[in-house]
């Protein structure tokens, strides 16, 4: 069977550190979830998995046409994103969706092993799943995935760059923010209608170390390649959203300053939103990977 989508993205957004601004509590319950996942014995893994992704539409009061697709980090939901999109993209029709799997009460977009080592079947398993659910809400609701723009932090974010290199076609355009490969082994593949927007913390030390082997894969493979690196840990912030703001309007080839005037959101969750199961307990501020 031919698993591969029948789709590409003109413009994927993939932003590995945006969720709603950094707040010290935040960042707190970031370090504290880390510092655990480190320190701690060994444990059971604990591993749910829900049988589809969980995701809701929000539709702003002036629609520009644009579709974001937001997927969130370890510990988020499909509601994690949906400040900061609106802040990109005032004027974008939102497409938050969870990831399916739960590792010991923590969303997830696939099973980590450790926090720098990660399951390999399973990014693999999760990866075709994913874009196998996209093909199917754009044929239902006749999005235009050519115009789609995905923002993603973290673990979302890594799969999206997983993606890149399991589906090639899927992505031509993506912004990651503190972004690290988890593929273990990839081959070469042709991304040289693509362009991404990587942008590291400086202060994130257990993870900006692995940027820029991501990098220099994806320029092996003729992306282009804008590398930022800024005053931050692995917690996002204002910065982030200026540049990856910037970034969008010049491949649109239109100025926006980022300092638009934010449009009202009236979030909607359309018929499709899947809930077939309820949903786990909230862990939004954990993020590790």
């Amino acid at each position: 069977m031919n698993t591969r989508p029948r789709f590409r993205f003109a413009s994927a957004l993939v932003l590995l550190s945006l969720a709603a601004p950094a707040h010290a509590s935040d960042m707190a319950a970031t370090n504290a979830v880390l510092a655990a996942s480190t320190a701690l014995p060994a444990m059971k893994e604990i591993i749910n998995r829900e049988s589809e992704f969980i995701h809701r539409f929000y539709e702003p009061d002036h629609p520009s046409g644009r579709t974001m697709i937001l997927m969130h980090g370890s510990g988020g939901d499909e509601t994690t994103l949906v400040s900061l999109a609106s802040k990109i993209a005032p004027n974008a029709t939102l497409l938050g969706i969870r990831g399916r799997v739960v590792q010991n009460g923590v969303k997830r977009w696939y099973a980590r092993l450790t926090p720098t080592e990660f399951d390999q079947k399973d990014i693999r398993s999760e990866a075709k799943a994913f874009a196998t659910f996209l093909d199917r809400i754009a044929d239902k609701h006749d999005l235009d995935l050519s115009e789609a723009t995905f923002l993603g932090y973290s673990n979302g974010a890594n799969l999206i760059a997983a993606l890149t290199q399991i589906y090639p076609d899927l992505v031509q355009q993506a912004v990651l923010l503190r972004p690290m490969p988890v593929l273990s082994e990839t081959k070469t593949v042709d991304l040289t209608d693509s362009s991404f927007l990587t942008i590291v913390g400086e202060k994130d030390k257990l993870y900006a170390p692995f940027a820029p082997k991501l990098e220099s894969m994806l320029r092996q493979c003729g992306a282009e390649v804008d590398a930022r690196t800024i005053r931050s840990g692995h917690g996002i912030g204002e910065e982030d959203a200026r540049i990856a703001a910037e970034w969008l309007a010049r491949m649109e080839g239109r100025p926006q300053p980022f300092a638009a005037q934010k449009q009202a959101i009236s979030a909607t969750m359309l018929a499709d939103s899947v809930l077939s199961s309820p949903p786990v307990p909230r862990t939004d501020k954990g993020e590790a990977r």
